[in-house]
């Protein structure tokens, strides 16, 4: 995959605007545990009340609590709380809201800060926590022995009817802070959360003592934070169809980049760099592999940078609702990767075997399809339906295997999860019984401890996805990492004008790359303008290498090739190119029509050079044969016409060219002798000014070139003209000899 990280740059911001969003996601996801446990905390459990600094309450309140606070806290109290007047200007209003005002004096908070607030938290909540068992002491005597105990001295023994708050008022300040003391060493054991949850009671009674509906604050707390988490979902949702747009876009541009990339590469391939690579190969390369790529960046984006953050931040909140119970999150997260290593190193062997096997079965297709006459005409179709099922059958094991794996691992995802939360509900519930957690912190750990599974599910749908991506990724790199053979050169050159096509090979020798020998060797001829140079000699004897070094699609081992003085290596390859006309020994046509492949040679041909070109290559009669005319349809290939035909459209898209320099490699073998004689004089009359190069086996054909040069096992035998040859060159006369008569071939 790394290989292939260069094609994700065109695409940074769009990257960084993913990983953004994927962080606002992940941050909207975690608050909505921590907002459910507040409504469970707060709203159901505490009423509405959030805490144990109450908006308002009555001056005899404020008296009772000072019983419990040390002077500096009592201090800090009265700093945030404010007497109302009744000559306030908001006095009305107040009295609205608290109507105990009418009757008696009440202070109200000033808007604190978070930060002032936590600190008065613990203050007020012991001291409501006392209070509230004072009262409960005036409403049942019989717990005096208890509560005082809680507060360092024996209430028991109070006179029937003394009022306690009264007592405690008037004691001694040595005792006093003895009882404060005594509360604080009572509370030490509690954390602020708990303190604060018992005090709420006492908060809530307060409320309703000033005259406040307590029903609507806690409908409206229950209301604001189930807003809250609205929009908190309404965010995640947003960011996920965002990040989905944005994943898409950046996975299909890097899947178009990729394809151009691999396409444009074999384009410029030599035969040798093609050989390194079957053609169902590349195919696969292009599409599947390529698909595979693009399946792993949409999966990277929306879950591998996604989970982690989830995990992390999953494992941070749940240690803050529950620091205890880090143990089930240890185990979890043990159980998780252990499950997933096992099905890793089960599944990957066979991960990397499935694109290999996708090859050699599009291989197996492609052959069977290309081939479909031949086979008919041999009675194979049984062996190929066994070659066929081989291949179908060992991809199918295979993917059956990895899914037989694969099947496992939800089941078992499921079992942990549900596992889990069976564990946390029983240590929980224990907890809260204990009063060392609350409901609300319980359920938030169990929907975080959840994330951190789903967070570990994600990666681990990554861990199945990503080793065939790889895979593919390597088999991509490898196609784009080839080094090209033919290489422009640093400094090109232009080719002098006017341009002649003058073309002459000095001391040139050829190998294949790998080969032991040369293939070609000394070969040494000039072909003019005006003028035809053949190529003949037995099969394997080097007649289409020869010509296949003047469009540079071999370099030459040895020697060099020039063009009109110029070593065409020290041209570009376009530019060599453009000046050649080259009809191949198979006639290939393209799927479209007719004129669509006659414009290969020249996209802004007329229509007078369309005719003109088909006329001199015989292809006139069979073109308007055709209702379409030009218009006809092509097969893919040329399947749809015959040899002869697509051997004369071949010819006719090479004359639209109208190149200075036309290669015929073995372009006449398909067509009878009539239509071979009648183009080759069009021919003559057409390209009188052009070099032409023809590559046949047929003596006929070449009998009137100026020049033919005879090829024996890599090697110059014979230059000259037919009658110069026969009486000089023992292997053109045995060749002429086999094909004419004695009073012909002289």
């Amino acid at each position: 995959m790394l290989r292939l990280v260069k094609y994700l740059k065109p695409f940074t911001l769009l990257l960084l605007l993913a990983v953004t969003l994927l962080f606002v996601q992940a941050n909207a996801d975690l608050a909505l545990p921590d907002y459910m446990s507040r409504i469970v905390n707060i709203g159901i459990q505490q009423g509405g009340v959030e805490n144990a600094v109450p908006e308002a309450l009555r001056q005899t309140t404020l008296e009772r609590l000072a019983l419990f606070l040390s002077p500096e806290e009592l201090e800090l109290v009265r700093a945030h709380y404010t007497l109302v007047e009744a000559s306030a200007p908001d006095y009305a209003a107040t009295v609205a809201r608290y109507p105990a005002l009418a009757t008696e004096p009440v202070l109200v908070r000033a808007e604190l800060d978070r930060a002032t607030v936590e600190r008065l938290n613990p203050i007020l909540g012991k001291a409501f926590v006392a209070l509230a068992a004072l009262e409960q002491l005036q409403a049942d005597p019989s717990q005096a022995a208890a509560m005082g105990a809680g507060l360092g001295f024996d209430l028991s023994k109070l006179p029937p009817g003394m009022d306690v708050f009264t007592l405690l008022a008037n004691l001694p300040a040595a005792q006093r802070s003895q009882m404060s003391a005594a509360v604080n060493a009572r509370f030490a054991a509690l954390e602020d959360s708990m303190i604060n949850q018992m005090a709420v009671q006492a908060v809530k009674l307060e409320l309703e003592a000033l005259g406040m509906d307590t029903g609507d604050l806690q409908m409206d707390f229950i209301l604001r934070s189930g807003g809250v988490m609205l929009l908190f979902s309404l965010l995640a949702i947003s960011c996920t169809i965002a990040v989905g747009y944005l994943s898409a876009r950046v996975a299909a541009g890097v899947g178009r980049d990729l394809r151009k990339s691999v396409f444009e590469k074999v384009t410029r391939f030599t035969h040798a760099e093609l050989e390194l690579f079957s053609t169902a190969s590349l195919i696969t390369r292009s599409t599947n592999d390529v698909t595979q790529v693009q399946m792993v960046i949409v999966m990277l984006l929306r879950m591998v940078v996604y989970a982690p953050i989830i995990g992390v931040g999953g494992v941070i909140r749940a240690l803050d609702k529950g620091a205890s119970m880090w143990w089930i999150i240890a185990l979890a997260v043990t159980l998780l990767l252990g499950l997933i290593l096992a099905v890793f190193a089960i599944a990957l062997p066979r991960f990397k075997a499935i694109q290999s096997l996708i090859d050699r079965l599009n291989l197996v297709m492609r052959e069977a399809l290309s081939g479909m006459m031949v086979i008919r005409a041999f009675n194979m179709q049984e062996h190929e339906t066994v070659r066929f099922d081989k291949a179908n059958r060992d991809l199918t094991s295979t993917m059956l295997f990895i899914s037989r794996v694969m099947v496992v691992m939800m089941p078992v995802m499921m079992l942990i999860m549900n596992s889990l939360a069976l564990l946390i509900i029983w240590i929980g519930s224990h907890q809260v019984a204990e009063s060392a957690m609350q409901v609300g912190d319980m359920m938030a750990f169990m929907q975080y401890t959840m994330q951190i599974v789903f967070a570990f599910l994600m990666l681990s749908m990554m861990f199945i996805i990503l080793p065939r991506a790889s895979v593919s990724a390597g088999r991509i790199a490898d196609v784009l990492d080839v080094e090209q053979g033919l290489r422009d050169p640093d400094a090109p050159v232009a080719f002098p004008e006017p341009f002649r096509g003058e073309v002459e090979f000095r001391n040139v020798c050829f190998r294949y790359p790998g080969a032991e020998k040369d293939v070609l060797h000394e070969i040494n001829f000039v072909a003019k303008p005006g003028e035809t140079t053949a190529f003949i000699g037995s099969t394997g004897s080097g007649k289409s290498t020869v010509v296949n070094l003047i469009p540079r699609f071999h370099d030459v081992t040895c020697g060099e090739i020039l063009v009109d003085g110029l070593d065409i290596r020290s041209v570009t390859q376009r530019d060599l190119r453009e000046r050649i006309g080259y009809v191949p020994q198979k006639g290939l046509l393209f799927s479209g029509t007719i004129e669509s492949n006659l414009r290969y040679g020249d996209a802004g041909a007329s229509a007078a050079d369309l005719e003109a070109a088909v006329t001199v290559a015989q292809a006139s009669d069979f073109i308007l044969s055709k209702p379409e005319g030009l218009q006809a349809e092509i097969a893919q290939g040329g399947g749809n016409v015959s040899g002869g035909q697509k051997q004369r459209l071949a010819i006719a898209r090479a004359l639209v060219k109208r190149a200075p320099i036309y290669i015929f490699d073995d372009s006449f073998s398909a067509l009878d002798f009539k239509t071979d004689a009648a183009l080759r004089r069009a021919l003559k009359e057409t390209t009188a000014n052009s070099t032409l190069f023809i590559v046949t086996q047929r003596v006929a054909t070449i009998m009137h070139a100026e020049q033919i040069i005879v090829l024996d096992e890599g090697g110059m035998v014979g230059k000259g003209t037919h009658r110069e040859l026969m009486e000089s060159c023992e292997v053109y006369r045995d060749i002429a000899l086999s094909q004419l008569g004695e009073e012909e071939a002289a």
